[in-house]
């Protein structure tokens, strides 16, 4: 085989094998991002435990009326569902802590009970309000099985506001702000049951 041949062969040999790998990347690509979604997804929804839905709650936003509440505002609302029957609404609620703003996701149940809470979004000092943003955390699994009059709304404070609930240790207004912004969710999701749960109920 002279030279010439040999050069053509191999550029055959290199555009096919590049050929092969782009096609194999274009089919791939679809799934993988489909992938990358669900990890995503998982992610932010471990607030709840993954066998609770079978559907894809970040593809179910919810239309929100009246997001301005009390001491928070609601950015967004998603609906978890179980064969075709809502199971939970997620609320995201911000709010002003101590150094900024304070964002959390607020799982609740269809009977208005808190399934769990995560901080999605926070600025708060690093050792103190800051460890509201750790995962899993123990002081926001705290508010796990309450609903708005469980405890009654004098309750929903911390203690030194003659409420019902402990403060992260050195961060009050970070605290404060949590536990009102839960409040107001578990308000709103009392107020608003019929929109947020839908129909498949």
């Amino acid at each position: 085989m002279n030279r010439s041949a040999s050069v053509v062969t191999v550029l055959l040999l290199t555009l096919g094998g590049a050929s092969a790998t782009y096609l194999l990347q274009l089919n791939s690509a679809p799934q993988i991002a489909a992938e990358l979604r669900l990890l995503d997804s998982r992610k932010l929804l471990d607030v709840l435990a993954a066998g609770y839905y079978d559907n894809q709650p970040l593809e179910q936003q919810l239309t929100l009326v009246d997001s301005t509440l009390r001491h928070s505002t609601l950015a967004g609302g998603y609906r978890a569902m179980r064969s075709g029957q809502t199971v939970a609404v997620l609320l995201r609620s911000r709010s002003v802590g101590y150094a900024g703003m304070l964002e959390l996701l607020i799982a609740i149940d269809v009977n208005g009970k808190l399934l769990g809470v995560k901080t999605l979004e926070q600025r708060e000092t690093p050792g103190l309000g800051g460890d509201i943003g750790d995962w899993p955390n123990a002081w926001l699994r705290s508010f796990t099985g309450q609903s708005r009059s469980e405890p009654t709304d004098a309750g929903w404070a911390l203690k030194k506001d003659q409420g019902q609930f402990d403060q992260i240790a050195g961060a009050t207004v970070t605290s404060r702000a949590a536990v009102n912004a839960i409040h107001d969710a578990l308000r709103y999701f009392d107020e608003h049951r019929a929109l947020l749960l839908g129909a498949g109920t």
